[in-house]
């Protein structure tokens, strides 16, 4: 009895602790638990189910048009299918349905929405719209995707479609007809940024100013030669100089086809030819030599040989200041010179005749190129006379008292500045409505010392000069070729004429009369 009551001892509260462990989590905790495994289940099926739908999205996605588009490989000349290629210029109605390949740049893009972009492309000074939009065959999200990234003035390979469009394009000089691009690959793109968009180099500068709702970009001088490369894609960059390239053709063509020989006059000389204060002197091995300032003497010395009539195309080096838009330290001039039959002017006429072949020419096969300029900077159109009366021809001391009439002081009038010539073209187009014209009888202090006297009035010379707008384009003269007359002219010109007897010998081997006349036309590193 006494052993079953110790058994029955109640525990002490160490042995109620150890009895509860042992009983293991409430009814709440368990409830808590399964609270939270339910939980993580469900976010492990939505995690699965998402990434399911992501696999069959990406699946339903898969860019089937990756041989349509993409940077193509390095060109280095491994295969040559001899694809035909056209050219945008040549792009019209007539070909509406064609396809056609052609090569290049993106000027820019324009994307819709994720299935459609807008290019504008663009060859020298000839555009084009293109479309790329997306097909079940063809052109799939990424490749519209990957062509709206491209920079602008990458170099694309594209095929497409020609479309005649249902209204004018303004935006593409060829705008009435679109591309429908069926592939696009990139040959060359851009590492960096571009320091101006072309857009903006192009844009007219009446637009910049006068446009209250867009603030475009002006493209400063100095950045642009600065950019050189990427100024002269510009439309009007690339119709100046297929101007100036139609200027050297159509002055050869014409001279050629008049009994002229094109010469090439040395560059490097062991003597300055003209005036020593503008002339280059540069090292030659162990002495000295000058960049050449003018061709004239050695045309001179051509007829002199029985040349009769030469020309030339080349390069000119004058050490001036270039901070006018009228000098240049280096210029391409345009030179020719003729012996004569009786008088000075057949020289004159037929330079006249020369001018008026190349405006003509120049208005008829770049008519164009004249406009795209034009659309940077507006210019009305220039008029010259034709007809019986023939180019307007007034001598200096004429054009003199014209600016006398008009408010022109006279005494300030011993020579005619920049600022009065073109003053004078403004009142030559006023009285005659021409922009192109000539001075004669120039005064002798004006001229070089080679300038033959008017044989009345020694204070004058036979020269000339040629004028468009008020800005003289050409000079030039009947050259003296008697060298007793020539050392005279020379010393009082202050030249020695021992310091030039190789010229002056020319002469004294026998010389007939001759004339000529002196152009320039702008260089290709600089705008002008």
């Amino acid at each position: 009895m006494a052993d079953a009551e110790i058994n029955q001892v109640p525990p002490s509260e160490e042995t109620k602790a150890e009895g509860e462990e042992t009983k293991g989590p409430s009814k709440s905790e368990l409830k808590k638990r399964a609270k939270e495994a339910e939980k993580a289940k469900k976010a492990a099926e939505k995690a699965a189910k998402q990434a399911e739908l992501e696999a069959q999205r990406a699946a339903a996605e898969v860019d089937f048009a990756t041989e349509f588009h993409g940077k193509l490989p390095l060109n280095q000349s491994q295969t040559r299918p001899r694809r035909p290629r056209v050219q945008i210029a040549s792009l019209n109605p007539n070909m509406d349905g064609q396809t056609v390949l052609l090569r290049a740049r993106v000027q820019t893009s324009r994307a819709q929405g994720n299935k459609m972009v807008f290019l504008n492309l663009r060859q020298r000074i000839d555009s084009v719209q293109a479309l790329l939009t997306v097909t079940p065959e063809k052109v799939s999200k990424q490749m519209v995707k990957w062509a709206a990234s491209l920079q602008d003035e990458s170099i694309v390979l594209v095929e497409g479609v020609v479309k005649k469009s249902p209204e004018i394009i303004k935006s593409a000089t060829v705008g009435d007809v679109e591309l429908h691009l069926s592939q696009i690959h990139l040959i060359a793109g851009l590492e960096g940024r571009l320091p101006f968009t072309v857009e903006d180099a192009a844009r007219p500068d009446t637009e910049i100013e006068t446009n209250e709702e867009v603030q475009y970009k002006r493209v400063l001088l100095d950045t642009r030669l600065n950019n050189r490369v990427i100024d002269l894609r510009t439309q009007t960059n690339q119709a100046i100089f297929k101007l100036q390239h139609g200027i050297g053709h159509f002055f050869r063509d014409y001279l050629d086809a008049q009994g002229f020989i094109e010469i090439h006059s040395p560059k490097l000389q062991g003597a300055a030819t003209e005036s020593g204060a503008s002339v280059f002197k540069v090292s030659y091995f162990k002495g000295s030599a000058f960049l050449a300032q003018s061709p004239q003497l050695a045309k001179q010395m051509a007829i002199a040989a029985d040349f009769e009539r030469v020309y030339e195309i080349g390069p000119v080096f004058r050490a001036e200041d270039s901070n006018t838009h009228r000098h240049m330290t280096e210029f391409i001039g345009l030179d020719l010179e003729m012996a004569i039959e009786e008088h000075y002017h057949e020289v004159m006429e037929l330079l006249d005749s020369l001018f008026k072949h190349m405006f003509a020419s120049l208005r008829e096969t770049y008519k164009n190129e004249i406009d795209t300029v034009r659309r940077q900077f507006p210019a009305d159109d220039f008029k010259w006379r034709e007809g019986p009366e023939g180019t307007l021809r007034i001598n200096f001391r004429q054009a003199v008292d014209f600016l006398v009439e008009d408010g022109v002081p006279r005494e300030v009038l011993d020579d005619i500045n920049t600022e009065n010539e073109k003053r004078l073209g403004r009142i030559i187009k006023a009285k005659y409505d021409t922009d192109y014209f000539i001075i004669d009888k120039f005064p002798m202090e004006l001229r070089p010392f080679y300038t033959m006297p008017d044989p009345e009035d020694p204070t004058v010379t036979n020269s000339y000069d040629f004028f468009m707008r008020g800005e003289e384009i050409l000079s030039g003269a009947q050259r003296i070729h008697d060298p007793t007359l020539l050392a005279e002219k020379m010393r009082s010109k202050g030249v020695e004429p021992e310091s030039m007897a190789f010229y002056v010998d020319a002469f004294k081997m026998g010389c007939p009369p001759h004339g000529g006349g002196e152009r320039r036309c702008s260089p290709g590193t600089r705008r002008d």
